[in-house]
């Protein structure tokens, strides 16, 4: 007589490998989507505060900072598409 000590079933191998590659699933996903939420909050800061370098070469009227300024704003903007 064969006795089967408290091995798992092959329907519950299954299960329980499913189940752990939908969880490294939703973990990506998460991963994911915090990068991305990352990536935007970086994004948001970086052009804030060359609006504000830019605003300030225009209020003081320094023409050479104000080209730089737009130029590195134009490729941020482009960066984005």
């Amino acid at each position: 007589m064969i006795l089967i000590k408290n091995e798992n079933s092959y329907t519950e191998m299954m299960k329980s490998l499913a189940h752990s590659r939908r969880n490294r699933k939703d973990e990506n996903l998460l991963q994911m989507y915090i990068q991305m939420v990352i990536d935007d909050s970086l994004f948001k800061r970086k052009k804030e505060i060359l609006e504000t370098e830019i605003n300030n070469a225009l209020d003081t009227g320094d023409q050479q900072t104000f080209y730089k300024l737009a130029e590195k704003y134009a490729d941020l903007m482009k960066s984005t598409t």
